[in-house]
């Protein structure tokens, strides 16, 4: 809760430990990224029926890169001044809620526990936590007015996530 200042004001002075972390997000790395995607498409292809699990791991896949780079462009075209490998290396590592809760919805749908409102609300958390977390990365790099605009489909980009965590 101690970004809830970079997102509503212009010109926010960020305290010592938010601009360590804000500039800690400037060091990107593709390979955790990587690690969050193919643990979400490994956890979603196992669930899926046995004739889809090579179609469901793909689209994860391509959904999870391809995504990230759509939310990167948009932004850019907003006029955010950041890096491709910066932002998809953020917005990978910030879908680690949604695979946690495709795990924890996936070892509960053995037990009795295994009910659809449970999931929605497992879902409704890493979609919560995953989306407040990418805006304060996105909303750093782009004018107040132009904000919404750039959030948009971040909102998108998770929420189809969500959806194929709930599908499969």
């Amino acid at each position: 809760f101690g970004y809830v200042g970079v997102l509503q004001e212009e010109n926010v002075e960020a305290s010592e430990g938010q601009r360590n972390v804000l500039n800690q997000l400037r060091d990107w790395d593709l390979w955790g990224p990587l690690f969050i995607c193919l643990s979400l498409a490994i956890i979603l292809s196992l669930r899926a029926p046995t004739k889809q699990t090579s179609h469901v791991f793909t689209t994860v896949f391509v959904v999870m890169w391809i995504g990230s780079l759509v939310v990167t462009i948009n932004a850019q075209l907003l006029g955010a001044n950041m890096s491709i490998f910066q932002s998809l290396c953020v917005l990978g590592y910030c879908v680690f809620p949604l695979t946690v809760s495709a795990l924890t919805i996936a070892l509960l749908r053995v037990t009795w526990l295994g009910m659809l409102w449970l999931d929605l609300i497992w879902l409704s958390i890493g979609f919560l936590w995953a989306t407040r977390v990418s805006s304060v990365f996105v909303g750093q790099f782009v004018k107040k007015e132009r904000r919404l605009l750039a959030l948009y489909p971040v909102f998108f980009f998770y929420l189809i996530l969500g959806w194929l965590i709930l599908l499969f």
